[in-house]
């Protein structure tokens, strides 16, 4: 019998990295590794359901709101549920978070507490779900703050970005892509709908050294400052010659963008007085989806200064958000800091 090692093209399953990443770090306990391994079960308990979108009763809105004003879906309800249930009795975790839920969630008391914090956004561009557009699911994973063995606390969520242990999301699309990071690479695994299985097919991602697209919704260029107008304008123009490509699904664009090159941009705009700091959700959204970026060789920021070093002041808190292409993507806190006073 040859050698597995002697075959180039091996089969990795994802418990296989999983377990391989674990050998790196000897005083691992399996923790993190059951973890992650939880989550990709998630992805495809949430996966099965929406390819079946169509066909049972899970397309359309509850009717209700979550905390950040928008209208629930029942794909939503579903995949907060899911992550919630597979985690909350595992006695890994402290608390967690979940993009759909106001307050921070503790674990029930009759659970043992672990030392790690999970976020979540469980279905992201879940309002693209009733055409058929890829949404996905988005993971953070930080170390506890607070001391071990007692229930978990606001404050363990409270956590810059440069503080994760591991990140990830999964999109659903066409196929079923889990991508992950705890910071020695970024890893892409594919799901295997007769097997079941999420295989390795993406090892050690880096950005293309040659970027292709921006990704920006025009249609509020005018609510822009004057520095953003000015930034995507020189994304669209000069050496540049960047293609636009924007779904509208954040995981959608941002994994369009890790794969082909290119980056993404939601500015702050004028357009809502409510929101006047930007819309996305640092600890659910733009903090995980920052740590892949930067592992990748990219870059993230919102217009003035680096995501993962973002102090948060609330498990909601909005943020602009430009992440991508590091070329691409700095540049954007120089034309803030000229044009807007």
């Amino acid at each position: 019998m040859p050698n597995s090692g002697d075959f180039k093209d091996r089969i990795t399953t994802i418990e296989r990295h999983f377990l391989d990443e674990q050998l790196a770090h000897p005083e691992a306990k399996g923790d993190l590794t059951s973890l992650l391994y939880d989550l990709a079960l998630a992805g495809k308990m949430i996966a099965s359901k929406t390819v079946q979108a169509g066909l049972a009763d899970i397309l359309g809105s509850t009717g209700a709101q979550n905390v950040q004003g928008e209208t629930v879906q029942k794909l939503d309800v579903f995949a907060d549920q899911t992550i919630y249930r597979l985690n909350d009795h595992t006695g890994r975790l402290a608390c967690m978070g979940s993009e759909e839920q106001d307050e921070f969630i503790p674990i029930p008391e009759k659970y043992p507490k672990g030392n790690y914090v999970l976020l979540y956004d469980p279905l992201d561009g879940s309002s693209n779900i009733d055409v058929n557009v890829s949404v996905g699911t988005i993971f953070a994973i930080y170390k506890r703050k607070t001391p071990p063995g007692g229930p978990g606390t606001l404050e363990d969520c409270l956590q810059p970005g440069r503080n994760l242990v591991a990140a990830g999301y999964v999109i659903y699309g066409s196929s079923t892509m889990l991508v992950y990071t705890t910071g020695n690479g970024v890893h892409g695994f594919t799901l295997n709908r007769m097997l079941g299985e999420f295989l390795l097919s993406h090892p050690n991602v880096k950005m293309p050294a040659k970027p292709k697209y921006y990704s920006v919704n025009q249609a509020y260029e005018p609510y822009w400052s004057a520095g953003v107008l000015q930034y995507v304008r020189w994304l669209q123009t000069g050496e540049n010659k960047l293609s636009l490509r924007y779904i509208g699904s954040l995981v959608a664009d941002f994994h369009r963008n890790l794969l082909a090159g290119g980056t993404f941009c939601y500015p702050a705009d004028r357009k809502d007085p409510k929101q006047p700091g930007g819309k996305l959700r640092l600890l659910y959204e733009a903090a995980p989806l920052a740590f892949i970026a930067e592992q990748a060789g990219g870059y993230a920021t919102d217009g003035h200064r680096r995501i993962l070093d973002i102090e948060p002041t609330s498990l909601h808190q909005r943020v602009p958000l430009f992440i991508g292409h590091k070329a691409l993507t700095k540049p954007v806190e120089d034309y803030v800091q000229k044009y807007d006073k």
